[in-house]
């Protein structure tokens, strides 16, 4: 796992097949602020909390990009994004590379088994390419909240 990222941090750039097949890189959407969150897979409950709940306040973020990135396929994430019709890309980071650059590659421990995974994380960008907000270990209910506070909504 590398350095947490802070805020001024430059957020590491990455190119990944969305739910579609096509290419989304971070430099693509520089411009503009982006929410890219972290999650450890597609379709559990948490998940689905986080990512349903970041589609519901996707009208309040204005220009902001929401990117949901985890180690699932671009399958696996186009059924989890037409089961709930998230309407953002959902970034296959199945070698985990992002993650590790991010910093959200870490050891976890689930009834006694130790086992690498994601720490849910979510992380704004600002138009310039710098962290204006790191999130570590965030909970699903409160990405959204979190979103809409920094962005002064």
């Amino acid at each position: 796992m590398s350095a947490p990222l802070g805020t001024g941090s430059t957020a590491p750039d990455f190119a990944l097949l969305d739910q579609h097949g096509h290419t989304v890189s971070l430099s693509s959407l520089r411009g503009r602020r982006v929410l890219v969150f972290f999650y450890p897979r597609a379709s559990t409950p948490g998940c689905t909390q986080q990512a349903c709940g970041l589609r519901d306040v996707a009208e309040q973020v204005g220009d902001t990009a929401i990117v949901g990135i985890s180690p699932d396929t671009p399958a696996a994430q186009k059924k989890f994004d037409d089961k709930y019709t998230l309407g953002f890309p959902l970034l296959a980071d199945t070698e985990h590379t992002v993650a590790e650059a991010y910093g959200v590659w870490a050891e976890k421990t689930n009834y006694g088994k130790k086992y690498m995974g994601i720490v849910r994380s979510a992380f704004l960008v600002g138009a310039d390419g710098l962290v204006e907000h790191a999130w570590y270990k965030i909970s699903p209910a409160d990405t959204p909240k979190k979103l809409l506070e920094a962005l002064g909504k």
